[in-house]
């Protein structure tokens, strides 16, 4: 797992490979029928040292918060918890703020994410590579890993600046 940058930041994401491009679909097409809506959380990790946590994922490009889908019976709160504890091995210390909750229309029409800010939390233990992460760890905000999506890092501009957010992810 990286601790630091490895290189320089890329201004844009790698495109989609045709597998990425149809799994998203063939998930969002299961969701349509067992859910009216997707609803997801992620987290803007953020340490004293200047470091935002990032993970990639095993199945599809790119550098993102860490976070998933809230599951039925579940609170945004409880997703965001668990998907810290399951993607990042960290656990709330302290409140999240919630800065946004955006329309990710690059997803479908009827995936939403509320992302939070995290600056109060604890180390559960080295996150592992497992069969959904293939890397995490934090990151300076100035030197972000390559392939870090364009979402992510306007949400961390917006975060860092104070700027308002647009209701699109």
């Amino acid at each position: 797992m990286p601790s630091q940058a490895p290189s320089p930041a890329a201004d844009s994401e790698s495109p989609r490979s045709l597998r990425e491009r149809l799994l998203i679909r063939l998930l969002h097409i299961y969701f349509r029928f067992a859910r009216g809506l997707t609803f997801g959380v992620r987290a803007a990790v953020l340490n004293d040292r200047g470091e935002v946590f990032l993970v990639r994922h095993s199945y599809v490009s790119g550098w993102y918060f860490p976070g998933g889908g809230v599951e039925v019976g579940e609170t945004a709160g409880e997703a965001l918890e668990r998907e810290l504890a399951e993607e990042a091995g960290l656990a709330l210390a302290g409140p999240p703020t919630l800065h946004g909750i955006f329309l990710n229309r690059s997803a479908s029409q009827r995936d939403h994410v509320a992302l939070y800010v995290v600056r109060d939390f604890r180390t559960l233990g080295v996150k592992r590579a497992d069969r959904e992460i293939a890397e995490a760890g934090f990151f300076p905000l100035d030197a972000l890993p390559e392939g870090t999506t364009s979402a992510t890092r306007r949400r961390l501009d917006e975060i860092l600046t104070g700027t308002l957010s647009p209701a699109e992810w």
